[in-house]
């Protein structure tokens, strides 16, 4: 069964564009980052000015209820949208509202921090454009590098989490807390649409729902740097974590997912 899901999300679909007003958008998820969102956003425009035009290319950032000024910070440096959450609620819950707001026919998401360059984005854009419906950076991919590695503690909860998803997720995937994914937008907004969590366990939701729906999906390496600045905090949020997978698997049980949607099956 493994082996049948990993071989129909590698297939590409063949279907035409979605629609969207941009090539594509970048959706940064911001929590009181008023000191760097100004650098990010120009680095992301800077990077990606060879991969796609200017006017093609949208900047959208999702601020989490910050408390220090982040989204008049991204205003200031020009980022074409900016999402406010009222409270800080979860990277998931800004994501769902940035992804929302975007108009991009291919949707990606990356951290403030930018622990993955933004020029890799090129890669995903391809791949997505070439037929798949999500595309994941994964950070133990053979052909992945750690330009500066994360400390043991990460590293053992990434492990955990892994671990931890194999007994929900069928497709036994490398790495799905990867801070680098991208989506066709129609995908994108549907996906996030049907997704209920907001912590660290959302992109978990996004691989479940992906497989319900037989949608395709593409790993790819990616090259990290690790901040040392992090809001996770190893031990709450791992336990969290741990209690919205069982979440998950008791809402589909449950039959509270949507079913497939025959606008953004395979062609």
């Amino acid at each position: 069964l493994f082996r049948v899901i990993r071989r129909e999300q590698d297939e590409p679909a063949r279907r035409p564009p979605p629609e969207g007003t941009h090539r594509l958008s970048v959706v940064v998820p911001a929590y009181r980052e008023a000191d760097r969102i100004a650098a990010t956003v120009s680095r992301i425009r800077m990077e990606l000015a060879a991969v796609v035009e200017p006017a093609d290319l949208e900047v959208v950032v999702a601020d989490d209820g910050s408390d220090d000024g982040t989204a008049d910070a991204a205003v200031a440096a020009g980022a074409d949208v900016v999402v406010r959450l009222d409270h800080n609620r979860g990277k998931g819950a800004a994501l769902r509202e940035g992804v929302r707001a975007a108009s991009g026919r291919t949707v990606v998401f990356t951290d403030a921090d930018l622990a993955y360059a933004p020029s890799q984005v090129a890669g995903f854009l391809e791949a997505i454009e070439s037929g798949h419906d999500m595309v994941v950076g994964s950070r133990r991919h053979a052909g992945s590098t750690a330009v500066v590695g994360a400390g043991r503690l990460r590293q053992a909860g990434g492990r955990l989490v892994n671990l931890a998803t194999h007994a929900l997720l069928l497709g036994q995937y490398r790495d799905t807390q990867c801070g680098l994914k991208a989506f066709r937008s129609d995908v994108a907004r549907r996906l996030f649409a049907a997704s209920t969590l907001n912590g660290f366990a959302f992109d978990v939701e996004l691989f479940h729902l992906a497989e319900r729906w037989r949608l395709t999906l593409a790993e790819v390496p990616v090259e990290v740097e690790n901040s040392e600045r992090t809001t996770v905090r190893a031990l709450s949020d791992g336990l969290r974590l741990m209690t919205d997978l069982v979440r998950i698997r008791q809402q589909a049980r449950q039959g509270r997912y949507p079913a497939p949607d025959r606008s953004v099956d395979r062609g």
